[in-house]
């Protein structure tokens, strides 16, 4: 297993991606709650919106290949895909 820091986004966001021989995971603590946050896949990419207070935030990072899941628990949004 490979593990990499991707980046940090605003202001806590912490992405980390995990590299396995048949498949990897990104995971995201995103906070907020889980009903809030909503998660779109495209490509190579993940679009990550967050409904809260006034406007909503839009994020997006790249993704090592296409997302066969994507789920939200207590705020870390997880994503995986095969190789």
């Amino acid at each position: 297993m490979t593990t990499k820091l991707t980046r940090s986004t605003g202001e806590a966001a912490l992405v980390r991606r995990y590299e396995y021989e048949d498949g990897w995971v990104v995971a995201a603590d995103v906070g907020g709650d889980d009903e809030a946050i909503t998660v779109d896949t495209v490509g190579h990419t993940a679009i990550v919106v967050i409904e809260g207070d006034g406007e909503p935030v839009e994020s997006e990072f790249e993704l090592p290949g296409p997302a066969a899941t994507a789920s939200v628990t207590n705020g870390v949004l997880t994503i995986e895909g095969d190789r």
